[in-house]
């Protein structure tokens, strides 16, 4: 849940007293007019934790024909959020993040695979490992972030 789709919810209707789970992710994360053309996929959320993942297609390759990193960019973003939303609500803005890419990122598949390292009510600190996984399913690190998300009012 990026910055505005959270804060205002999937298409504008969430409530962010409601439960967030799993399907109501998924939801949130089709609202995004621009998850849906990476054909990002929310795979798992819940418990400080959630996985994005993208089908790595030529669309998304830069010149030399690895992932580019501006896609890397938006999965930690959107993994760090989700991430957050697990344990701070639906009503977040991501405040800030960095990332290191370490990697090209190759394969069929990227992976953001986040997990809230530290939260209090308000905000909370997010870490992002992201793998290039090969069509044998080996993973490959491509990429690390780390971001902060608070709680907003509504």
């Amino acid at each position: 849940m990026t910055e505005h789709d959270q804060e205002h919810g999937a298409a504008g209707d969430l409530d962010p007293a409601a439960a967030l789970d799993l399907p109501l992710a998924r939801k949130t994360l089709d609202a995004q007019p621009f998850s849906r053309l990476v054909r990002a996929e929310v795979t798992a959320f819940g418990d400080g934790a959630a996985t994005l993942e993208i089908p790595v297609r030529d669309e998304l390759r830069q010149q030399n024909g690895f992932v580019h990193g501006g896609v890397l960019a938006y999965a930690a973003d959107n993994g760090i959020t989700f991430a957050a939303g697990t344990v701070l609500g639906a009503a977040v803005l991501t405040s800030g993040f960095t990332i290191q890419y370490v990697r090209p990122a190759t394969g069929a598949r990227l992976v953001a695979r986040a997990t809230v390292a530290e939260a209090t009510r308000r905000q909370a600190v997010v870490r992002c490992d992201l793998f290039a996984v090969a069509d044998d399913g080996t993973e490959s690190l491509c990429a690390l972030a780390q971001g902060t998300v608070r709680a907003t009012s509504t």
